[in-house]
C-alpha cells in the first residue's frame, strides 16, 4: 500500500466551478511544481489551494516523516458546498436570486519513486538572503567608493546614470486600468 497524505479545506467562498480550474492545474505534478503553478496563476482560488498544498506538505514532512522531493498531487477534488441565498430587488416589485456558492477541496499527496529532481526550486528564507547580500554589498559600495570626507576626491570615472523622467503622471494607469481584471 502507498503511503498518502490527505488534507481537507472546507467552506470556501469561491465557486466550485472557478476553483476547478486551479485543480486541474496542479493534479498530477510534483509537489515543488505544484507550488510554483499557484505562485504564478492569476486566480483568486490560487492562493487557498496553495495554503492548503503546503499545509499537506507540512503534515507529510512532520507527523509521517516522509521525503518531500517525492512527494506528487495524486488527486485533488473539488466538491460544492453548501449555497448563501441573498436577494436584489428588481423592477415592478420583483426580486432576483444571487447564490454565493461555496467549495470543498480535498487534496491527496501521494509518495513516487518515479520523480525525477524537480524543475523548479522554490527557496524558503529567500527575503532572509537578500537583506543579507544586500548589507554585505553596501559595506563593500561605501568601502570601494572615495567620498569627500574621507578627503579624498572622486575622479569622475564612476559611471553616472542620467535620471529617467516619467512621461505620464503617476496616477495615469490607475485610472485606465480601473476595472477588476479576475
Amino acid at each position: 500500500m502507498t503511503q498518502t497524505v490527505a488534507a481537507k479545506l472546507k467552506y470556501l467562498r469561491i465557486a466550485p466551478r472557478k476553483t476547478r480550474f486551479i485543480a486541474d492545474v496542479i493534479r498530477g505534478l510534483p509537489v515543488s511544481e505544484a507550488e510554483a503553478q499557484l505562485l504564478l496563476s492569476p486566480r483568486r482560488a490560487s492562493d487557498a489551494i496553495l495554503k492548503l498544498l503546503r499545509s499537506a506538505v507540512a503534515d507529510a514532512k512532520n507527523n509521517h516523516q516522509l521525503e518531500l522531493s517525492k512527494l506528487y498531487v495524486r488527486e485533488i477534488k473539488v466538491d460544492q458546498g453548501p449555497k448563501s441565498k441573498r436577494f436584489a430587488p428588481r423592477a415592478f416589485g420583483r426580486v432576483n436570486l444571487i447564490e454565493k456558492k461555496t467549495s470543498h477541496v480535498t487534496l491527496i499527496l501521494g509518495v513516487s519513486d518515479k520523480l525525477t529532481e524537480p524543475r523548479f526550486v522554490i527557496q524558503e528564507s529567500r527575503k532572509k538572503e537578500k537583506t543579507k547580500i544586500s548589507k554585505e554589498q553596501e559595506k563593500k559600495e561605501q568601502q570601494e567608493k572615495p567620498s569627500v570626507k574621507d578627503g579624498t576626491v572622486p575622479t569622475g570615472k564612476e559611471k553616472q546614470v542620467p535620471e529617467v523622467k516619467p512621461t505620464a503622471k503617476p496616477g495615469f494607469f490607475k485610472k485606465v486600468f480601473r476595472r477588476k481584471s479576475i
